[in-house]
């Protein structure tokens, strides 16, 4: 199936549902670049009945905040039919300074007004478009992550196998280059990683030492679903400063949707905060492209392919937490481990990753459970487990991507 053609349907459904529903609240998409945002809101505006407007601030001047004014207003008078409202989708409008500020007037003044108008916006830049609902819209907007591709949406799309998914991820414009890997690997390192951090973090952002920060995340990219405490980091790195400075650039690193440093569960937020991180990087793209390791011959190393497992469903469980509201961690006691903890409102569950190991590794699992007896435990692999543990093959829990 071409992939202009595609829908990513539970995410069309949501954001039109949202758009043509009550109440009449501003829709903002983000996530990180080279999802297909845009696709999206293009799919939206042809399914679109009444009056619509598709504008980009995405030129080779940046327009001033005049241009989101003008197209606004001419989208309200734009002549209705009963029953009709009017569609306006404005893209990349996080270039523009002072966004947020003349959009919390328009929207005001859209209230009071009782307005038949209807608005999308988009934006690439993670950074500016969190910061900018969080200092002027609050209370005014419904917020859409669109995340990378999950492995069902890829294998309906691209027909990509599971081993394929675990080597190339989910960015759809990099899987269209699958077929040459070399071309495939400078894609990813070029017009992905190197365009967020050049763009999203390092313009939004102070960074003192932005050869660090790409050192830092180039080291979390060589140990995903690793352990590390920053101390031990620190060693790793070249001018490194001090933790602080590598725990402040991977806040950055998540919040431009490369990453997530999981934080342990210890059941009180006190002992949480701060402790040591496992790592998570939101696509296995971005390890593949930078782990030249993780290939041999053309197939994926063995052993990498657990690592890699695991950094997936890691990635999997962080998208879903985040649709529904829950939390992702991991834990450890001492020698006791379990690979991730999901928390949803009062309900535990601690998940088990297994890619070809025996069922004797769960000694993790049981201990677990004895310190949070009302937990639930799961286990994600083809690994026959016994004892008292939900089972979950690799396939469905991808197809479905959550446990």
């Amino acid at each position: 199936m071409p992939r202009t053609l595609y829908i990513r349907e539970p995410l069309f459904d949501t954001l039109w549902n949202a758009l043509s529903g009550d109440p009449n609240l501003l829709q903002v998409v983000t996530g990180p670049r080279q999802v297909g945002k845009t696709t999206i809101a293009l799919q939206v505006h042809e399914r679109w009945r009444g009056q619509k407007v598709y504008e980009s601030a995405d030129q080779p001047y940046t327009p001033d905040a005049e241009w989101i004014s003008t197209h606004w207003k001419n989208a309200r008078h734009l002549p209705l039919k009963a029953g009709e409202g009017t569609l306006l989708i404005l893209d990349e409008v996080q270039k523009i300074p002072r966004w947020s500020e003349v959009v919390k007037v328009l929207v005001d003044e859209d209230r009071r007004a009782r307005a038949r108008l209807r608005v999308l916006l988009l934006g690439s830049s993670a950074l500016l478009v969190q910061r900018g609902l969080t200092e002027s819209l609050a209370g005014r907007f419904e917020l859409h992550r669109h995340m990378q591709w999950s492995f069902k949406e890829c294998r309906e799309c691209f027909g990509l196998g599971l081993n394929d998914f675990l080597v190339f991820g989910g960015y759809p414009g990099a899987l269209a280059l699958r077929k040459d890997p070399v071309r495939w690997s400078r894609f990813v390192r070029d017009s992905l990683i190197e365009t967020v951090i050049g763009k999203d973090v390092l313009l939004m952002s102070p960074v003192q030492k932005p050869a660090l920060l790409r050192q830092a995340f180039g080291m979390a990219c060589a140990h995903p679903a690793e352990i590390m405490s920053y101390q031990k980091m620190l060693g790793q790195l070249a001018d490194a400063g001090n933790t602080v400075t590598i725990a402040h650039y991977f806040q950055l690193l998540a919040a431009a949707y490369l990453m997530s440093p999981l934080q342990r569960w210890s059941g009180s937020r006190i002992r949480q905060r701060g402790s040591i991180p496992k790592i998570i990087l939101r696509d296995n793209s971005l390890v593949t492209a930078l782990a030249p390791g993780a290939m041999k011959d053309g197939k994926l190393d063995a052993a990498w392919r657990g690592r890699l497992v695991e950094n997936a469903v890691g990635a999997a469980l962080l998208a879903s937490a985040e649709s529904e509201g829950s939390e992702v961690f991991y834990w450890r006691d001492r020698k006791d481990e379990v690979d991730f903890v999901l928390r949803r409102g009062e309900e535990l569950v601690g998940i088990e990753v297994k890619s070809g190991q025996q069922a004797s590794a769960l000694a993790g699992a049981a201990q677990f459970k004895r310190r949070f007896p009302k937990s639930r435990l799961v286990v994600i692999g083809e690994v026959n487990t016994g004892g008292d543990y939900e089972q979950v093959s690799l396939e469905i829990f991808f197809a479905r991507g959550s446990a």
